[in-house]
């Protein structure tokens, strides 16, 4: 496979990586100086910035413009397609955002993936990345992030929800490992993030619930995996959170 630094940047609006990574896979905080468009065709990424945290299963994508620094980690086996676009297709309102990639998107992501990097812009390989510019532009931000704070101390707590959504610790203990009061901590942790530690938690399991279930978990095994003590109560808060039910939600 190519690697990014194979790539040459300076000539295409738009240049494709394919790779696969094994579960458990890490590609530590860096950034790009291109758009970049992560989309898992097989596997569930979870993706961290400085400001949201994503969970990203295949039925989606996520956009992070350039100098933006991000965390990428698999987990499990991903079969990985990258674009790197040219930042003057920066949206007017540039941030990390998800991409639902329907039919078609899809299928425009992987025929670009498979052009050499040298593609004719002016023949049919050029006309595609056209369309597939024209369709990640024309997509809407679909909502499904968990905001991240700034202060070292809190990202340390929501590293270890994202990383194990099911852990049940209350909020003394998750002060505890922020090495704040109570008070200080929840106080914080609202001022930064929007919400409590509670709210925040409920989110970052309802992401992960929607990844397993969108790669073929049954309800009640999302449920327990994610912490939850019941199938019922899983599918209340889904219900309350999407407006569907886990069986009629549309992957």
């Amino acid at each position: 496979m190519k690697r990014t630094l194979d790539l040459d940047m300076n000539q295409r609006p738009v240049v494709a990586l394919a790779d696969e990574y094994p579960a458990g896979f890490v590609d530590n905080a860096h950034s790009h100086e291109r758009i970049q468009l992560l989309y898992a065709s097989v596997g569930v990424m979870s993706v961290v910035t400085e400001q949201t945290s994503f969970v990203i299963p295949p039925q989606r994508a996520v956009w992070i413009p350039s100098q933006v620094r991000h965390e990428v980690s698999c987990r499990g086996p991903v079969s990985l397609r990258t674009l790197y676009i040219d930042p003057k297709y920066e949206r007017e309102d540039p941030d990390c955002h998800i991409v639902e990639v329907g039919t078609l998107l899809k299928a425009l992501i992987l025929e670009v993936t498979s052009f050499s990097s040298s593609y004719d812009l002016s023949g049919r390989e050029g006309q595609i990345v056209g369309l597939l510019l024209s369709e990640l532009l024309a997509s809407p931000k679909v909502p499904y992030a968990a905001p991240m704070p700034s202060d070292p101390r809190l990202v340390r707590v929501c590293r270890e929800i994202i990383d194990n959504p099911s852990d049940q610790r209350d909020i003394d203990k998750w002060a505890d490992l922020a090495g704040m009061s109570r008070r200080s901590f929840t106080r914080a942790f609202k001022r930064e993030t929007g919400m409590g530690v509670a709210l925040w938690r409920q989110q970052v399991r309802l992401l992960e619930a929607l990844s397993l279930l969108s790669t073929g978990s049954n309800v009640t095994t999302a449920a327990l995996d994610v912490g939850y003590e019941s199938a019922s109560a899983f599918c209340a808060m889904f219900q309350r959170a999407f407006g569907v039910s886990p069986s009629r939600y549309e992957f």
